[in-house]
């Protein structure tokens, strides 16, 4: 498994950094809209990405592609790695969910902050109630004090 990649970042679009290694191989890595929006200023800087790697098939099940989903730190990566066992969130559900800090996240989940999680993109009262049910009292190493600064108009939106 790639579970960590260091390279520059050549550039950042809809969600996907690539980013070229030592030795000139390039990997496009998929990224959450929160860090997309961290990354959009640092285009041709050195970064240390976090990764998970899977595989997506298409509807047919015939045909995998191996994708990579990066993240600046472990915490990041481990929040995510949780948030994807809540039954009917896979990885790219939780990718686009993920417009929000992790610490965010978390806070919603510990205060059972149901309508702040329905305003993450692809959420829905449904999905957040389970959310909430799967994962309260798991997610508290997460929550800082930051996760309380919200958007003005305090709902999530991918940029």
């Amino acid at each position: 498994m790639i579970c960590r990649i260091h390279g520059q970042l050549e550039s950042i679009d809809e969600g996907k950094a690539i980013v070229q290694l030592d030795g000139g191989l390039t990997y496009e890595v998929l990224v959450p809209a929160f860090i997309a929006v961290r990354l959009s200023v640092g285009t041709g800087q050195p970064i240390t990405l976090h990764t998970v790697h899977f595989l997506e098939g298409t509807s047919q099940g015939s045909h995998f592609t191996p994708r990579l989903i990066g993240f600046l730190d472990v915490e990041q990566r481990r929040f995510y790695e949780l948030f994807i066992t809540v039954k009917g969130i896979g990885p790219r559900k939780a990718l686009r969910a993920m417009a929000l800090d992790v610490s965010q996240i978390a806070a919603a989940i510990a205060d059972r902050d149901v309508k702040l999680l329905q305003s993450l993109p692809e959420i829905g009262r449904r999905m957040a109630e389970t959310v909430v049910a799967t994962l309260h009292g798991k997610v508290d190493d997460f929550v800082t004090a930051a996760s309380f600064a919200l958007p003005k108009d305090g709902k999530a939106t991918a940029p």
